[in-house]
């Protein structure tokens, strides 16, 4: 983490404290996100394991679109 510097007043340490927890707060959020992302980027582990592939496709208007929208995906 980079340093802090004071550019204009005089905080007190309970103020200093206090914003130095914020960002502190906010950086551990940030990369456990960023963890979390990383993981769940990975996808599923085996491909009959995504619950994905079980939603129905889209019906796009066309030519014969009203009998193809009854039969399975």
């Amino acid at each position: 983490m980079a340093p802090i510097h004071v550019l204009h007043g005089q905080p007190t340490p309970e103020e200093l404290a206090a914003v130095l927890a914020v960002v502190q707060a906010r950086a551990a959020a940030a990369q456990a996100a960023a963890e979390s992302a990383r993981r769940a980027g990975a996808g599923p582990a085996a491909p009959w394991n995504d619950r994905s592939r079980l939603f129905r496709q889209a019906v796009h208007p066309g030519v014969n679109a009203w009998r193809t929208s009854g039969w399975a995906s």
